[in-house]
């Protein structure tokens, strides 16, 4: 329970708009998950996933390549600055390696 709290009290301090989307990113035990979210239209702009790809390695070069996935998709959809959403995790390890990619591709944050 204390882990939905944690995310809910993550989100109620971060919105993303169109000019600055929020990059929401999941870590599960297996895999993760990042999508760049419009909140005032609901949309998902674009998503990167390890789930159904055949990338390989620790978890955390999995978090690496995700984030520079997710980094070149939203690029290509015309989006450079997002607002990081880590929902009940701690920024660290695999999240911050998937910033620090997504910031090496262009992002800002």
């Amino acid at each position: 329970m204390n882990k939905i709290f944690r995310a809910k009290r993550t989100r109620a301090k971060i919105h993303g708009t169109a000019e600055q989307p929020r990059l929401s990113v999941f870590v599960s035990n297996k895999h993760i998950v990042a999508q760049v979210i419009d909140d005032d239209k609901g949309v998902t702009i674009a998503y990167a996933t390890t789930v159904g790809s055949k990338l390989t390695g620790t978890m955390t070069e999995k978090a690496t390549a995700i984030g520079t996935e997710i980094a070149k998709a939203a690029k290509a959809k015309k989006v450079k600055k997002v607002v990081f959403d880590r929902g009940a995790k701690l920024y660290a390890g695999r999240l911050s390696a998937l910033a620090d990619a997504a910031r090496k591709e262009g992002l800002e944050f």
